[in-house]
């Protein structure tokens, strides 16, 4: 008998006959002589539309209150879903954050989990239920509803799997598995049996919207298997999981595209000791994350910063920039939201030379002009112009093989 969490997405939930879908799902793992934990997500839609009635509020909603309200979406379809399998004859019973106690520290909207209190899903589990626990949804230290971000409810499948020793951690979505890159910016993209933490770290990062980065984190920390599936298909999906020897023969394993990232640029700052902390740490304070940064070699004294951040906190980010660009009597600051993040990413590219140089030889081919780049052991990314990024994403797609060949099979 195995222990296996299995989270569901807001699409595998959207309406009540794919609530039932999901109740016919657990009762066969059960059926099949499992133990099931279960954690939902809102359904479709629902958590966009809490997120505009708080805007439409305030521009600048309290992130306490705002915290509250968009968490209320998972308790309904965690309800659902319980009445769903009473209804079928299996006792299930739905919880939220914080009567599981998943605790977080108190950064509204993007809390971190400190720690999961597991007795109660034991007693549940003991007494033959089927726990079912709101996904997304933390407590502080305070008793205060936290939440974990867009995509958190993969974070809280993973996080009560790794706390439970659970067998398996399964992330039920709309898509088959995790693809060599995005199918709906090319038709050839093809699913993969396997993938390494490390890989799909990287693909989070960059974009890929199959999984949470936070969850895949957890998951390598404490070698929890997750398995992505589809909710409207019984196939196996992607199975993501510790390296082993012949996932390093696969040179590029997939490649990302993302748009939803500016560039900021501040022209002439002092070059000396502090000033990039100065540069980033208002920004760090409000808890923006910076990816990609560039500096120009000194001359006179002076040099250029370049970095991006998402979209969403870029004007935020700007004027931050901005008010310490004057305090440090930088020349100006530029701003670029027409951009677009491609990236190759790869187990196989750490024993690997050449790779940077192929990829790069492949855009300049378009007339792809690069703007930024960075590179980890197993990633390699581009920042181009907004208007080229699929082309690229296309273009690197077929460079590295990926419609082709031979993908990882199940061992």
């Amino acid at each position: 008998m195995a222990l296996i969490v299995q989270k569901y997405g807001g699409t595998s939930v959207g309406d009540l006959n794919r609530i039932r879908n999901v109740a016919r799902r657990v009762v066969k793992t059960c059926q099949e002589g499992n133990e099931v934990v279960v954690v939902v997500s809102a359904i479709a839609g629902e958590t966009d539309r809490l997120i505009q009635l708080a805007t439409q509020v305030s521009d600048n909603p309290d992130l306490r209150e705002y915290d509250a309200l968009i968490s209320t979406g998972e308790q309904v379809s965690g309800a659902l879903l319980a009445i769903t399998l009473h209804a079928m004859g299996y006792p299930a019973r739905s919880f939220l954050g914080p009567q599981v106690r998943i605790v977080t520290d108190n950064t509204f909207s993007k809390a971190r989990i400190q720690k999961v209190e597991i007795k109660r899903l034991q007693k549940e589990l003991k007494a033959g239920r089927i726990p079912i626990v709101a996904g997304f949804q933390g407590v502080d230290k305070d008793g205060n509803i936290t939440t974990l971000g867009r995509g958190g409810s993969d974070t809280t499948g993973v996080a009560l799997a790794a706390a439970l020793s659970a067998d398996v951690c399964e992330i039920y979505t709309d898509v088959e598995g995790v693809y060599t890159t995005d199918p709906n910016i090319c038709p050839d993209a093809r699913k993969l049996a396997r993938i390494t933490y490390d890989e799909m770290l990287e693909l989070a990062s960059l974009g890929a919207k199959v999984l949470q980065i936070r969850s895949v984190e957890f998951a390598k920390k404490y070698n929890v298997p997750i398995h992505v599936r589809s909710s409207f298909s019984e196939k196996r999906g992607t199975l993501v999981t510790k390296e082993d020897e012949k996932m390093e023969k696969v040179l590029v394993s997939g490649v990302t595209y993302n748009k939803n990232e500016a560039r900021i640029t501040v022209v002439r700052v002092p070059d000396k000791p502090g000033t990039a902390s100065r540069v980033f740490t208002p920004i760090s304070d409000a808890n923006i994350i910076v990816d990609m940064i560039i500096q120009n070699s000194s001359a006179e004294g002076y040099t250029d910063l370049t970095f991006t951040v998402p979209k969403a906190d870029f004007k935020k980010a700007l004027k931050l920039v901005k008010k310490t660009a004057e305090e440090i009597k930088a020349q100006e600051v530029l701003a670029d939201e027409n951009i677009a993040k491609v990236s190759i990413v790869g187990a196989g590219m750490v024993s690997h030379a050449g790779v940077a140089s192929k990829m790069f030889t492949a855009l300049a081919k378009e007339n792809i002009n690069i703007l930024m780049i960075s590179t980890s052991e197993i990633k390699i990314s581009c920042v181009v112009e907004a208007k080229y990024g699929e082309l690229a994403a296309r273009v690197l797609h077929q460079t590295f093989g990926l419609d082709k060949g031979e993908l990882r099979k199940e061992p």
